[in-house]
């Protein structure tokens, strides 16, 4: 461990993984400092620059993105100003300022057609808009600012926002059936965790590179909704008593998905000796406080 405290800058800060990274117990280690949108636009250089020069971080982590998957499709320059031409900014103003960033970026770079779990020197090859942002914003990146880290993370989920814990738990509280899409498999992954990754690789003086990042099984989103009722029935009753199985085919979306997204998390053990989590210990942390503070 270090023998000072990092300063760390965090764009985002509205968002699931900045929340997280705020009140996660390893924040103490540094001096934290979480920008929102109003406070730090990634899309106008100057504001990069001017919250650079108040709070003089050592690291800049970038998680203001645009995400919106399915509006994405309709809002393509909207999502390549954020993922894109945003994230570029932070890496050009990170490199004029000698300050390591550490960039969030996704699984939906890949299309999903590989049984196999994605190693991070696969072929990007997106299937959506938002999925194509996200690959320009970490070449962008790559060609901006050396002393980085680009950490591909899958489907989060937390207490914090939006997202599809959340989503299920308000269904299932409304509606008695739920039908959940059962052909894309993915690894949910808990903000949470994602930011004890984060902060271990901040302590570390090796930044340089791409890595992968995710929950150790894989799972279909309907199992994950499964599994979800599962333990909220263990807190309160559901209106839900049905969850049925459908395919992606008949679950009409603007934006097509990955139908296989798994990332190999080996570089990231053997890096760092950060293991994978358990997305099943996480919803059984994140539903019982959901449901305390809804109560």
């Amino acid at each position: 461990m270090p023998n000072y405290s990092p300063r760390i800058l965090i764009t985002g800060g509205r968002g699931q993984l900045a929340n997280a990274l705020a009140n996660h117990p390893l924040a103490k280690q540094f001096t934290l400092n979480i920008c929102s949108h109003d406070e730090l636009d990634i899309t106008h250089p100057d504001s990069i620059q001017e919250a650079l020069d108040k709070h003089v971080p050592d690291i800049v982590i970038n998680t203001a993105a645009y995400t919106a998957v399915d509006r994405a499709e309709h809002e393509a320059g909207g999502a390549d100003l954020v993922n894109h031409i945003g994230a570029g900014h932070v890496g050009l103003l990170c490199k004029k300022n000698q300050i390591k960033l550490l960039h969030i970026s996704t699984d939906y770079i890949f299309d999903g057609n590989n049984k196999e779990k994605y190693l991070e020197d696969d072929t990007a090859c997106p299937v959506n808009i938002y999925g194509k942002s996200k690959w320009e914003g970490e070449q962008a990146i790559r060609s901006s600012c050396e002393n980085h880290i680009i950490l591909r993370v899958s489907g989060i989920f937390s207490e914090y926002g939006n997202n599809f814990l959340k989503t299920m738990l308000k269904l299932a509280r409304e509606r008695s059936v739920l039908r959940v899409v059962n052909d894309q498999i993915t690894c949910p992954t808990s903000a949470d965790d994602i930011a004890s990754a984060i902060y271990i690789i901040c302590n570390n003086p090796s930044f340089q590179g791409t890595l992968h990042y995710c929950s150790s099984e894989s799972v279909s989103w309907f199992d994950f909704a499964k599994a979800i009722i599962e333990e909220a029935r263990e807190h309160e009753q559901l209106a839900a008593d049905e969850i049925k199985p459908i395919s992606a085919a008949e679950y009409i979306t603007d934006a097509k998905r990955p139908a296989h997204s798994v990332l190999d998390c080996s570089k990231i053990k053997k890096t760092y000796q950060i293991e994978q989590p358990s997305w099943r210990n996480a919803i059984c942390q994140i539903i019982p406080k959901l449901i305390e503070e809804q109560a």
